[in-house]
């Protein structure tokens, strides 16, 4: 059966493809922002199933969809993409020493039959102090302004940095790969 990522992320389609090399990706096109909760694991499968919704009338063929979406937690606060590069240096200065957790929401349907399973996934992450200079790398590359709470954790100029992490480089990147393929066997067997 066809395999659609909902996402229009490439660093969500470049780790998906470690799943399968055989999908289609589809942008959700939906309003992230309309959508709130204050708990992180109910925002991000909100947000799934938002996607999922936006993208079910536009597949024909009997598919599998796999929509997602994550934030990153400091201290009980919720953070989602960066709105400007000064709330992204703001993020990234404020991740010394503190743990922080990254919360993956994981929406997956079988569009033949109307089946679906969701989950969460949650990387629990600490840094030593970022330096400025790297901040400023990161941010001019702009991959950290597409990346929630501008963490873009696996950047080999922010790894030396890692004190500990609790959960794989993948789901990191929005794709835990373990609780997709769960996933995906509930709602195919």
């Amino acid at each position: 059966m066809k395999i659609i990522l909902g996402s229009s992320s490439k660093y969500r389609q470049k780790v998906f493809s470690e799943i399968t090399k055989d999908f289609e990706s589809m942008a959700p096109d939906i309003d992230e922002k309309a959508i709130r909760d204050s708990d992180p694991a109910v925002l991000t499968l909100k947000l799934a199933h938002a996607k999922a919704e936006a993208l079910l009338p536009r597949i024909t063929e009997p598919a599998i969809l796999v929509t997602a979406d994550q934030v990153v937690i400091l201290k009980g606060e919720i953070r989602e993409k960066p709105v400007s590069e000064e709330q992204a240096r703001q993020f990234l200065r404020s991740y010394s020493d503190q743990p922080i957790e990254v919360v993956s929401g994981v929406l997956v349907t079988n569009t033949a039959t109307g089946e679906s399973a969701e989950g969460n996934d949650i990387v629990k992450i600490v840094f030593n102090a970022i330096p400025e200079n790297t901040i400023e790398a990161l941010i001019q590359a702009g991959d950290v302004m597409y990346c929630g709470g501008a963490l873009k954790a696996e950047d080999p100029r922010l790894k030396p940095f890692v004190i500990s992490q609790e959960g794989t480089d993948e789901s990191l990147q929005g794709v835990p790969v373990e609780l997709i393929k769960s996933l995906i066997a509930q709602v195919t067997s």
